[in-house]
């Protein structure tokens, strides 16, 4: 029997809980995806941009003659040029202010650079031409005549007194910054405590690295007048919004198309200067125009993660209980203060601080510092990795330096199931967890208490062994809790659905398609998903792990809105009463009788051959996944090498629709954060402003022999409660677990051989050399 056949006789196999293979795999699997450069209209042009190779500078002058003289040439754009023609920057700090209570400040981005440069990369003209070798060969004959000024590109150096301002609205670069708790009670909390335990912490600044680049493709309609791109983006009724904005276009002028996204991470999420400078040229010429970045742009242009630096003290009383927790964290948000750059540092990643412990007294101190670099935004985690690492060092080191037990101190801290519904510190309300549970869970797993014995056979081999262990949760949603959905019943035997919830590799489709399964009783290959199109509905799109919980909730209210209506209907052509219509499995029955009509056919008896239903609902708040994730390491003390050779995890995520797909998301994020822990640095230069790791050959990515066997276990016997699905998100989890965990594993071996001191300077990455000189003291 084909998997097909079995599923017509049987569409609860493919349902929740069921670990469905992913739908959208055989297309791209067989080349047959649908990425934004695999498409090419007719007359298509190429754009390249011209960057700035200075960190910080005026443009003096620009000659475009040669340019523009050039064999295809069909358009120069200069930043000028698109101030005169009224284009407006991008919206910055919107909703932050600075100490003195001014709004945040942020210098205004434009599309392309006016009158002043900030960092290596910043587009500052764009070229279209017929080909793309003759818009390089132009992009190289534009004459720019730069005045260079003074730069800084690390966050101590730019808040340091005399440093070069980055805008006159910041004169201390300062774009914004947060304060909460309470300072009095928490000093208090300190001059009592007995144990104090003090870190100085940094998360380094990270590269996205999605496997497609950013691509836009636009084309302007001369007889509709609407301008129509199709991009790799994870939100497109976002970017069409501010499209719109730049441009002074109405929304209804706008369509944005996206097709198969290779891979977003956060970085996709929000609208970049080129694609606003794409769309220009393509209303200005009235003729298709592409732009794809090649990998040393994206490198340079996109925007980056993490780039984060706190000092971080933990006070405990003389039995371990956490009396309070304070924080001063500087983020480093680039050269540009994007709306979602300083949230994620200012305001979401605080929301999580205090993780799964039960501390309720804080004092939070958080600065978005300016510099001459790429801006910072979402990366996987946005926010909830920085707080969670932090919190899980000051817990392993706190074990250390009181003598107990690591496992022990966080039984003692942990916010019980008893204490749901819960609201931290900051104001923010866990609805369920059982985070002891799945703590012992995990330890289970990872056979936490055999541990010696493979130190001991380690050891045999030269190496060093070390435990780490990381018990935590998130927040996600995006802050956006409401999602449209349309279900349509066709005559054809197809019900297809559109979300504005957005695929970017994830599989999203593929679990949507399964709650449509688990509502309507049919085999999934009558289920037809449609994304990305904001001529279909509108949405907040895909960001903070919200897909399943806002869309899929929707999805599944909107199925439930789609069948009642059906069965009005239905009840209209057998002329009975609608409470005697049963419905199961595709077909509507009078109760009682023999009477039925197929779901497909009452379908073809309407006026317009379908049952419609646009459908629009909200769910009751976030979600807080949690878990606790172990690992254990292996360090070669001649070279410095380090090995994860060994992770386990339990993931509280609610319910699970497709295992297949959520383990897949939780080992690949996992492998992102051990990137991170282990290898993956975006630097530049303090003394140049020029980025170092600036390509493949510099930027070292986290490779599948990084990867260990990971243990993946999910636990759901705690589902959300703010949502119909009971779902969790789960898209970040094992990116913000593997990093504290991987990281604690080292610092226990280098303790466990004498080195506690070197164990509290650890900063990530920890790359061979860098752990070789420590180790070395």
């Amino acid at each position: 029997m084909t998997e097909t056949q079995s599923a017509q006789l049987n569409p609860a196999r493919f349902g929740s809980g069921q670990a469905v293979r992913r739908l959208e795999d055989d297309a791209l699997l067989a080349g047959a995806g649908q990425y934004t450069d695999d498409v090419a209209p007719q007359g298509q042009t190429q754009l390249v941009f011209v960057r700035s190779p200075y960190p910080h500078a005026r443009i003096v002058a620009m000659d475009t003659t040669a340019a523009r003289a050039m064999p295809g040439v069909l358009q120069v754009v200069t930043g000028a040029d698109l101030v005169a023609a009224g284009v407006k920057p991008i919206p910055g700090t919107s909703g932050f202010t600075r100490a003195d209570g001014s709004p945040g400040a942020t210098p205004p981005r434009r599309a392309l650079a006016h009158e002043r440069v900030r960092f290596v990369g910043e587009a500052v003209a764009a070229v279209v031409a017929l080909t793309l070798q003759q818009a390089r060969d132009a992009a190289e004959a534009i004459a720019i005549d730069y005045d260079e000024l003074p730069m800084v590109v690390d966050m101590n150096d730019a808040t340091a007194p005399g440093a070069p301002a980055i805008c006159p609205e910041a004169p201390d670069n300062i774009a914004a910054e947060t304060r909460y708790g309470n300072a009095q009670a928490t000093a208090a909390a300190f001059a009592r405590a007995r144990h104090v335990v003090v870190l100085d912490l940094l998360n380094q600044r990270l590269a996205a690295l999605s496997l497609e680049p950013r691509s836009v493709l636009a084309a302007f309609d001369t007889a509709s007048q609407r301008l129509t791109i199709r991009m790799s983006t994870q939100m497109p009724s976002g970017v069409r919004d501010s499209v719109c904005g730049a441009l002074g276009m109405a929304k209804e002028a706008v369509r944005v198309v996206v097709g198969d996204v290779g891979g977003g991470f956060g970085m996709k999420t929000s609208v970049y200067p080129e694609d606003i400078a794409v769309a220009f040229c393509a209303r200005a010429l009235q003729r298709p125009v592409k732009w794809v970045a090649d990998r040393s742009e994206e490198f340079v242009s996109s925007t980056h993660g993490r780039d984060l630096q706190s000092h971080a003290e933990l006070a405990l009383d003389e039995h371990g209980k956490i009396l309070a927790l304070r924080l001063a964290s500087l983020a480093n948000v680039g050269a540009y203060a994007t709306g979602a750059g300083v949230a994620i540092q200012l305001l979401i990643g605080p929301w999580v601080q205090t993780g799964v412990y039960d501390i309720q007294t804080i004092d939070f101190h958080f600065k978005a510092v300016l510099t001459n670099t790429a801006p910072t935004s979402a990366y996987r985690g946005a926010g909830r990795p920085e707080a969670i690492f932090t919190m899980e060092r000051l817990m392993d080191e706190a074990a250390r330096q009181t003598g107990m037990d690591r496992i022990e101190l966080r039984r003692r801290n942990f916010i019980q199931p008893a204490q749901m519904p819960y609201k931290n510190a900051m104001g923010q309300t866990y609805d369920t967890g059982k985070f002891e549970s799945v703590m012992d869970q995990a330890l289970a797993l990872a056979d936490w208490q055999g541990f010696e014995a493979r130190a001991a056979e380690s050891a045999r081999r030269g190496l060093w062994r070390g435990q780490g262990i990381a018990t935590f949760l998130e927040w996600t949603g995006g802050n956006v809790f409401e999602e449209r959905v349309t279900v349509a019943v066709l005559a054809d035997g197809i019900i297809e659905v559109f979300s504005a919830v957005n695929a970017m590799g994830q599989g999203i489709a593929t679990t949507l398609a399964q709650l449509v399964v688990d509502a309507f009783g049919v085999p999934i290959d009558k289920v037809r998903v449609v994304l990305g199109d904001t001529d279909r509905g509108d949405g907040f799109g895909s960001a903070g792990s919200r897909s399943l919980f806002t869309g899929g909730s929707a999805v599944r209210i909107g199925a439930e809105r789609t069948i009642a209506k059906a069965r009005q209907l239905a009840a209209k052509e057998f002329e009975a009463a609608e409470r005697d219509i049963e419905y199961a499995n595709g077909r509507f029955k009078v109760a009682g009788t023999d009477l039925s009509i197929d779901l497909f056919t009452l379908a073809a008896r309407q006026s317009d051959q379908r049952i419609f239903m646009d459908s629009t609902s909200t769910v009751a708040g976030p979600t807080w996944p949690n878990g606790c994730h172990t690992s254990e390491v292996e360090i070669d003390p001649q070279t410095g090498q380090v090995a994860v050779v060994a992770y386990a995890s339990v993931n509280d995520v609610g319910r699970v629709v497709n295992p297949l797909i959520v383990r897949g998301q939780l080992d690949g994020g996992a492998v992102q954060g051990i990137g991170q822990a282990l290898c993956e640095h975006l630097v530049y230069d303090r003394e140049t402003g020029q980025p170092l790791t600036g390509s493949l050959m510099d930027y070292a990515a986290p490779r599948a022999d990084n990867a260990p066997d990971f243990k993946t276990e999910m636990d759901q016997s705690t589902p959300c409660l703010n949502n119909p699905l009971g779902v969790k998100g789960v898209g970040e989890l094992g990116t913000i677990g593997a990093g504290p965990t991987v990281v604690n594993a080292v610092a226990d071996a280098l303790a466990r051989k004498g080195m506690a001191a070197q164990a509290r300077q650890l900063q990530m990455p920890l790359s061979p050399s860098r752990l070789w000189h420590l180790m070395q003291g």
